[in-house]
């Protein structure tokens, strides 16, 4: 049974096809996906989404926040309903952290002040809360392990992780497992494939960040975006590249998401962990 920790089931592409893309995530045996939102305004969306497909998904779960690559659209109103979402959530069991909060430091004309104000508050909800957070880290890990510092949160998820092997301990040692996806199917990955082979095999686990970073194969095959029930093809390769066999891997990184997610272990408690989708 595969889990894919981050994943944009919301986004656009799959506005036409949201049906056939969940039944396909269902036929490849994914029976836990995260759905982080990535704006104030789109909370009750995502909420509203989970709960519909969760009869199909048992294991479909949800995050509030607001990306940093949103941020720059976003008013500072939006923390005060970030935060009333996130206290009418909390009866919600699908309902399970913080997220997608972060920094990016990558994609220009991103106000950086802007990106810390909305990161630093955010952050402050999670300690308010005691929930868990779901970060995006490009080019920004040491920013975010420095304001993680100033705060006492239950740890969370470093999503597609590419920073160093220091940074990657680092965020081990404050409670965070880290995220892995298609951008380590590539042979010229070589960081995030060591990061892979290296870690603690407790740290890891597997996400698309679908319809975004595409497996290597995508375009060959010509796969128009990335999407949940690649998963486990990718997990497949992650467990090579990892030098342990698929069952080992899968049992290994759903054990690591409802660790890291204790709301999200509660709504998958019972599953089974040993049946892999061929």
């Amino acid at each position: 049974m595969w889990i894919d920790t981050h994943c944009h089931l919301d986004a656009p592409e799959f506005a036409k096809t949201l049906t056939e893309v969940i039944q396909a995530a269902v036929d490849k045996n994914v029976q836990a996906i995260l759905l982080p939102a990535v704006k104030a305004g789109d909370c009750q969306q995502v909420r509203e989404l989970a709960n519909q497909y969760g009869q199909q998904i048992p294991g479909l779960a949800y995050t509030l926040g607001i990306h940093p690559l949103y941020t720059n659209q976003a008013q500072e109103s939006d923390i005060a309903i970030l935060e009333q979402a996130i206290t009418q959530s909390l009866s919600d069991p699908r309902f399970v952290g913080v997220g997608e909060i972060g920094l990016d430091y990558f994609v220009e004309g991103l106000d950086p002040h802007k990106q810390e104000y909305f990161l630093n508050a955010q952050l402050d909800l999670a300690q308010q809360f005691q929930l868990p957070v779901i970060l995006h880290v490009r080019r920004s890990q040491d920013a975010i392990l420095k304001a993680l510092r100033r705060r006492k949160i239950p740890g969370g998820i470093a999503h597609a992780f590419n920073g160093s092997f220091q940074q990657a301990e680092q965020f081990i040692e404050l409670g965070f497992k880290l995220g892995f996806g298609g951008a380590a199917t590539y042979g010229r990955a070589l960081q995030i494939r060591r990061l892979l082979a290296e870690l603690p095999l407790d740290s890891i686990i597997t996400e698309t960040d679908a319809p975004d970073i595409p497996p290597a194969w995508l375009r060959e095959e010509h796969i128009a975006f990335n999407e949940p029930a690649f998963l486990p093809r990718i997990a497949r390769e992650l467990a090579s590249i990892r030098g342990i066999n698929e069952l080992e891997f899968a049992s290994a990184v759903w054990r690591n998401a409802m660790q890291v997610l204790p709301r999200w272990s509660a709504l998958c408690a019972g599953f089974p962990h040993s049946k892999l989708a061929s």
